[in-house]
C-alpha cells in the first residue's frame, strides 16, 4: 500500500524524509502543489478545494492513506477530508505546543506559523488544552516559505530574514520556538544559528512521521 503526502510546495518533504527513514520499505507518493503555493493566507474554502484535488490525485496513484504534510491544510481541511473520504486514514500536522510548554523554563514559548494555522481549530484547541500558564507568542513568517521554495535556506538573505523574526521572540523571553509550518524545518539550521542556544527549536516532523508509521503498519497487518 502506498502512502501519499501533499503540501503546497517543498515544505512537506521534511515529513516525507522522516517517514522514509522510519519505513524505508514503504512506497510513497508526494505532491507539491507549487502552482498554488503558499496556502497560508488563502481562505479555508479554497484550501479545502486545493487539498481535495491533491487527495484525489494521490488516491488515483494507488495510495491507501494520506499525510496532509501542511499545517495550513491540516487546519482548514483535514476534518472535511476525513468526512468525505471516510475509508481513508489521514494524518495531519499541528504545532508542537504541548512539548514546548512542558519543557519551557521561562514560561514563554513562540510558535512560528501562518495565519491559516493560527485561525484553525487544531492549533487553538491544543493551545488552550496544553499551554495553560504559559505565554504563547504567535508569529507569522510568510517570507520563510518563499526562501524555502527558492532553496535559499542558508546565507546572508536567509540569516537576515530569520534574525528579523527570531530576535524579537528571544527578547520577549521565549526559550522554545515551535516550527508550525512544514516549510520552516528546512531553515532549522539557520534558526538555531541565530538562536545560538538561547532557545530550543522544536520540529514536529519526526512525530508526524511516527504517527504515519503506526497507522501504516496497522493497515499492513
Amino acid at each position: 500500500m502506498k502512502v501519499g503526502f501533499f503540501d503546497s510546495g517543498r515544505g512537506g518533504l521534511c515529513i516525507l524524509d522522516a517517514f522514509r527513514r522510519l519505513c524505508p520499505q514503504a512506497q510513497t507518493e508526494y505532491i507539491a502543489d507549487s502552482r498554488h503555493c503558499p496556502y497560508g493566507n488563502r481562505p479555508p474554502g479554497e484550501i479545502r478545494r486545493l487539498s481535495d484535488a491533491c487527495v484525489r490525485r494521490l488516491l488515483a496513484r494507488g495510495c491507501g492513506m494520506v499525510v496532509v504534510a501542511c499545517n495550513t491544510a491540516t487546519a482548514a481541511a483535514i476534518d472535511w477530508l476525513r468526512a468525505k473520504y471516510a475509508g481513508v486514514p489521514f494524518v495531519g500536522v499541528e504545532p508542537a505546543v504541548k512539548p514546548a510548554a512542558l519543557r519551557s523554563k521561562t514560561g514563554v514559548i513562540a510558535v512560528l506559523a501562518t495565519a491559516g494555522t493560527f485561525s484553525g481549530r487544531l492549533y487553538n484547541e491544543t493551545r488552550e488544552r496544553c499551554a495553560k500558564g504559559v505565554r504563547v507568542i504567535a508569529a507569522t513568517a510568510d517570507e520563510f516559505v518563499d526562501l524555502v521554495e527558492r532553496g535559499e535556506t542558508e546565507g546572508a538573505e536567509a540569516e537576515a530574514a530569520v534574525r528579523a523574526r527570531i530576535e524579537p521572540l528571544l527578547e520577549a523571553g521565549a526559550d522554545r520556538i515551535v516550527l508550525g509550518c512544514t516549510h520552516f524545518p528546512h531553515l532549522k539550521g539557520t534558526i538555531e544559528k541565530i538562536a545560538a542556544g538561547r532557545a530550543e527549536v522544536i520540529d514536529p516532523s519526526e512525530a508526524v512521521a511516527r504517527q504515519a508509521k503506526r497507522i501504516w503498519e496497522g493497515m499492513a497487518k
